[in-house]
Parts: C-alpha cells; structure tokens; sequence
C-alpha cells in the first residue's frame, strides 16, 4: 500500500526488479507476490497494507508494473504470482483462523475482485495462489475457493484463460484445513485444478492420498502430467535446467545493495500521508520539546527500535516506548508525564499479521491514546502500519498515517 501511497509506477517497477535480483543471488526463483487482492474492507485483518489498495484499477496498475519489473531481466527473472484468488479484500476474517465468504455478486467480483487478476494474466503472470475462501456466487457456500472446480477450472482456466501454475495457499490454515482431512483436501485441490500443493500439514499424508487417489481412478494420470509439465516449464523459463546453484560470494555484491536502500527510502518518503490538518498544526511548532509516545506491538517486537534511536539523535527530550503488555498504572504514568509537554506525538505500530484476527491496538493502548487527546494538547497521531488505525481515534486533530492513498491530500 506504501507503494500505491506514493503514486509512483516506476517504483513499483524496481521493486520488482530489486525483488528479482536479490531473489536470484539467494537462490529463490518463485516469489508469491504480487498480492492482487483489492483491500475493499478496511476490516479486512490479514490482507491490508499487502494490497496495494482498496481501488480495483490502482491495485491493476501496480500488480501488473511489480510483475513487468520482476521479469524485466531474462537472467534475474523469478517467478510471479497473483495472489489470492478469486480475491480476499472484502472480508473481515483471516483465513488462516476460519473460512471467509466473499457475498459479493458476480458484477461486483467481475468489477472489483477479478480486476487485478485479469491485468496479472494479461502481463504474463507465471501463477496464482488460491484463497481459503467461499463465493457464494460461484459455488457452494461451504466450499472454499482451493478446492472449487468451478472456480479453479471453470473461471480461472477456462474463462480468464490462465494457463500458468495454480498453487494452492497453505493448506494448513484454518479456511481448509478446519473442515478437510489433510489428505482429502490435497486430492480435492488437484481435482480443482491446482498444480502445486503448498505445505500440506502432513506432506507424506497428502502424497499417499493423491497416490491412492490415481489408483482408484478419481485421479488420472494425464491430470498429474499437465500439472507435471507446468511446473517443469516454469523450472526451464528461470533457467534451472541449465544451472541450479547460485555464486555464494556474490550474494554480498547484490543483496541490499545501496542504490536500492537509498530508492527505498525515497518511496518511503513519498508515501507519507497528512489526512488531517486542523487549525494548520503540522508541522510542529517546537519538535524537540514535544513528547513522543511510541506504541508497540509487543515486548519483544522490534518494530519500533530503529525510531527510537533516530529520535532520540535528533533530540527528542521526551520519548516514551511501551508495550501493550504493560500494567495500565505505567501506562497511566507515562500519559501523564507526556501530557506535561506543549505537544504530544502518538506513534503506533499495527502490522497485518497470520492469526491475529484484528488490527486494534492491543491491550490498553486504545484507552491511553484517548487519554492523551483528552488532556486537551495537540495530539498528532501518526500510524506506523495499517492506515485504517486512524478510524479508531476521530477525536485526533491531526493524523498521519504511512500509507492511505484513499485520504492524499495535497
């Protein structure tokens, strides 16, 4: 989302490129990226700041100038995926918890979800991922999308034309490993239409399932063998059928290199977002003598660490790091102590992340962030994560979240 925030295609462009290249000199020549799903739910707990936004063109332009980047180099070119199909931005569940259900009807996904797909398809993308989702309008309601011919064959093969691999998503989540037996669901997959079944809870389990399958005839061999020649194409258009290993003394010639760490900081720059201004207070009118209460995602994160330092070289005198896991009575203090200061300064950590199931602030950081913007200061409340934190806290005269190309203001 940072990315479509600073409205730059040429950047997404050379993240492909950088991704490709640093991708090859590690050896890795399958990246499951881009993430084409259009972020339409701004509850959506698993997907989020990954899309690159909740407009289906915007999310069209950057999955297809991320994939025309990543294949941009015939001898650093990785493998490409669309991800997660049929599209997983308008739920408010986390797949890896339960099974999500998309209500949309087919105008809506043929005007929404299925955008981005079709512009990946079109820019050649070399697979899709599947998502652990049901679409009512496509199949059955308790069935998810992996394991759906309907979807896997009928919209993606036939009538969106794809011809590249189809990889499941991890079938150890919840969205189908709750209501499939391992090996069950590995067989079901194959049928739908995958070609590659990824981490399966019990690989040797789902190997004699599909095994035992092609022996009692519900699976045939020609499915196997178009799979099999899927992959082994896929394998020969990165190279691998001239040369497997990778140059281990130049991986530090090539990984991290400057001119990308210095573009980075460049995109990052542009993505930053003032959504609301009143009565013109940003910038601040004394920086150093503000007080800065930085919000953590956990003890034990190090998200959060590296603005510390930075702050503290450019002299913040008041600067505070917590934790959600802190008793409220520091918490209590520590809003006292900030609210002592002409401005105060919330930065918050909320990151999209496999089973959290939601992306509040945790514990009693909701209640201290309230606490500040009622001790009547100037509270700027900057988000460091997902844009959609600031819906939580109407009351903050000023917000800046990192990445919310929705609310740009000029």
């Amino acid at each position: 989302m940072a990315f479509a925030a600073a409205g730059d295609l040429q950047a997404t462009r050379f993240c492909g490129e950088v991704t490709a290249r640093d991708s090859r000199a590690l050896g890795i020549h399958w990246v499951f990226f881009p993430v084409a799903d259009v972020n339409n739910n701004p509850d959506n707990p698993i997907i989020n700041i990954r899309s690159y936004g909740e407009n289906p063109q915007t999310v069209s332009t950057h999955v297809r100038a991320f994939i025309e980047g990543a294949r941009s180099d015939p001898k650093t070119r990785v493998l490409t995926t669309a991800k997660h199909f049929p599209g997983h931005g308008d739920t408010s569940i986390d797949s890896h918890m339960a099974m999500p259900s998309i209500q949309s009807d087919r105008t809506r996904l043929d005007n929404v979800e299925l955008v981005p797909f079709r512009a990946a398809i079109e820019a050649r993308v070399d697979s899709v991922m599947t998502a652990h989702l049901a679409v009512p309008a496509l199949d059955a309601p308790d069935v998810p999308a992996t394991l759906s011919p309907a979807i896997m064959t009928g919209l993606l093969r036939d009538e969106l034309k794809f011809q590249g691999l189809i990889v499941t998503d991890a079938l150890e989540m919840a969205g189908v490993a709750k209501g499939y037996a391992n090996g069950e669901a590995a067989v079901r997959a194959l049928e739908a239409g995958a070609d590659v079944l990824l981490m399966p809870p019990d690989p040797e389990a789902a190997i004699r399932a599909v095994v035992a399958a092609v022996r009692k005839g519900r699976l045939t061999t020609k499915r196997i063998d178009q799979s099999l020649a899927r992959v082994l194409t896929a394998k020969q258009t990165v190279g691998l059928d001239r040369a497997k290993l990778v140059d281990l003394e130049a991986i530090a010639d090539v990984v991290n290199a400057p001119e990308a760490a210095a573009r980075a900081q460049e995109i990052t720059d542009r993505a930053v977002t003032l959504v609301k201004n009143e009565n013109a207070a940003a910038p601040l009118r004394n920086a150093k003598d503000a007080a800065y209460v930085i919000l953590t995602e956990g003890r034990y994160s190090s998200e959060g660490q590296s603005l510390t330092q930075e702050l503290s070289k450019r002299g913040a005198s008041v600067l505070f790091a917590l934790d959600p896991s802190m008793p409220d009575s520091e918490l209590d203090a520590a809003a006292q102590k900030a609210s002592v200061s002409a401005e105060i300064v919330v930065l918050a950590f909320a990151s999209a992340g496999a089973y959290r199931g939601n992306l509040a602030l945790p514990g009693s950081f909701p209640k201290l962030v309230d606490t500040l913007i009622a001790a009547g200061k100037p509270v700027t409340l900057v988000s460091l994560g997902s844009p959609y934190l600031i819906r939580s806290f109407p009351k903050s005269p000023r917000t800046s979240p990192r990445t919310a190309p929705w609310l740009r203001q000029r």
